[in-house]
């Protein structure tokens, strides 16, 4: 069966990586971005393709939440699953350097945003009889700490508790709530989130060279799943315990994984 899928923050990263999966396989995708350069970019690196629209969106706008939902429908007349995906950090600094800036763009963004955007979807698929929600847990959601992550990760511990909150509520309706944990994926986000000094990046690069992955490693796994899942609080993880503990006694021993310089070395090609 076709689905209409929403993805926001989907212009680039894992977001975009699982638009182009789901329209491999066939289903209607809306990106959107920030802007419209970034929406005209994120479209033209998927390619001509009639299943997919772009929308621009702030979501800690309800308007323009509103209009993405609008646009969706317009196209596509229903919105099957929406994944709050849209996610922004602060820099490495100590907490009492940080702008106000910084961390207001991150707390909007990251949990403002998805909870406005979850309210105002849950509304519109109330209406329609059906849907799914989804939103997307990172470093912290499980309560661990690393310096220069407080307000990122303090974004991420709530999500899971509203994650949470929000599957409670809608137990008995046709709504579907979910978690989608990605686990350690090469994107921008992760650069800025992990690179605080070219000395630290060096310490870190040797333990996220075993635990990340690709985007198109990861996205046909969360993909699949998405599309399977008919639960109600599911949790959709890709790198869980086990896989980490695995990667992490014997990838270092027998794997010679060189995910993150190949990746970088990718990036300033790119940009040169």
């Amino acid at each position: 069966m076709k689905k209409t899928v929403v993805i926001t923050g989907s212009t680039r990263g894992i977001g975009l990586g699982m638009a182009k999966e789901f329209l491999s396989r066939g289903h209607n995708v809306v990106v959107t971005g920030t802007s419209d350069q970034s929406v005209e970019k994120g479209l033209k690196n998927i390619g001509e393709n009639e299943n997919v629209i772009g929308v621009p969106c702030l979501v800690e706008n309800t308007d323009s939440i509103q209009t993405v939902w609008n646009k969706a429908v317009e196209k596509f007349n229903t919105v099957d699953v929406w994944i709050n995906n849209a996610g922004a950090a602060t820099s490495r600094n100590g907490l009492e350097e940080l702008s106000y800036e910084e961390i207001k763009r991150t707390v909007d963004t990251n949990l403002t945003g998805t909870i406005l955007a979850t309210r105002i979807v849950s509304s519109k698929m109330l209406e329609q009889g059906s849907g799914q929600i989804y939103m997307f847990e990172g470093f912290g959601s499980n309560g661990q700490l690393q310096k220069g992550i407080s307000v990122y990760g303090s974004t991420k511990r709530a999500l899971r508790y509203f994650t949470a909150a929000a599957a409670n509520e809608f137990k008995d309706t046709p709504i579907i709530i979910g978690s989608i944990s990605p686990g350690i994926v090469t994107t921008d986000l992760l650069l800025r989130s992990s690179k605080s000094s070219e000395k630290d990046w060096e310490k870190a690069k040797k333990v996220l060279n075993v635990l990340a992955d690709r985007p198109e490693v990861v996205t046909p796994w969360l993909v699949e799943q998405v599309l399977k899942n008919n639960k109600n609080g599911a949790k959709i993880a890709w790198l869980n315990t086990i896989k980490v503990l695995g990667r992490l006694i014997f990838g270092r021993m027998f794997c010679k994984k060189q995910v993150i310089d190949d990746w970088e070395r990718e990036q300033a090609e790119n940009h040169s």
